[in-house]
């Protein structure tokens, strides 16, 4: 469904944040890219949705396309047509608005019937959006303000959903439960997930394949599976190195380029 092939981001016109990068998403799959900040994972995000030109970065070379076209030049807004949506590292919003305002503003795509049908699919994934349906956002807790953000995704009816750490700042009972809604979505609406996730465990847990980011580069990809069984994913993603768990403070950092690279 999509396909990423040997993108390079550039923002100002001088720093270059993607090196080249290839990555792909089967219809109907979860995949994950995994990596600590600052390696790039939300702008290959931003890339694919159309969110970096605000922001002064812009697609210097290679193609992204979506079953078979090529959308790397379109708007954000375009790109929401085509079916693709991205849910926020943070969560981001309206906070001035209520919790159902906030899922209208996402269906604004779709005919008022079609709004209708949507906002019932939510309220039955998120009981809790429904309870407190007409609360402004702001005032909900992290854990429904995301369960409101993956709500509002799912009302322009997208093929394809961009979670950007989705587990970020949430306490570990109501990760779970988003968690355990995301792969619900995948099997029961046959939804396309493309995951950003520093939470390795989580992230290969719901996953089928997975890419680990460095510094703007793709340095290894395999299965979920696989890569859960990798020596450097756990030591370095899962922090189990010989059976005993090690800080990632403990370990240098030219080790890994050594040994994923060399």
């Amino acid at each position: 469904m999509l396909v990423l092939n040997n993108i390079e981001v550039v923002f100002d016109n001088v720093i270059l944040v993607l090196k080249g990068i290839s990555i792909e998403a089967k219809e109907g799959a979860i995949t994950t890219i995994l990596g600590a900040n600052g390696a790039g994972k939300t702008t290959t995000l931003k890339g694919i949705s159309g969110l970096l030109r605000p922001e002064r970065g812009d697609v210097t070379r290679g193609s992204i396309e979506y079953n078979g076209e090529r959308i790397d030049q379109l708007s954000a807004h375009e790109t929401v047509k085509k079916g693709i949506v991205q849910v926020f590292e943070g969560r981001q919003v309206f906070e001035h608005l209520t919790a159902e305002e906030n899922l209208i503003a996402g269906g604004h795509i779709v005919s008022t019937a079609r709004m209708k049908e949507n906002l019932e699919k939510v309220y039955e994934y998120f009981p809790r959006v429904y309870e407190r349906r007409e609360v402004q956002a702001g005032y909900l807790s992290g854990g429904e303000q995301q369960m409101l953000a993956i709500g509002r995704a799912l009302m322009s009816d997208p093929k394809l959903v961009l979670f950007d750490e989705p587990s970020l700042g949430l306490a570990p009972m109501i990760i779970e439960e988003i968690f355990g809604i995301i792969k619900r979505l995948n099997k029961e609406e046959n939804l396309t997930v493309l995951l950003v996730e520093q939470n390795a465990t989580l992230a290969l847990n719901i996953a089928e394949y997975g890419y680990v980011m460095e510094n703007g580069s793709i340095v290894l990809e395999g299965s979920a599976e696989a890569l859960r069984e990798n020596a450097d994913i756990k030591e370095f993603y899962l922090g189990i190195s010989s059976g005993e768990k090690k800080s990632f403070r403990d370990v240098k950092h030219y080790r890994r380029r050594k040994r994923w690279l060399g």
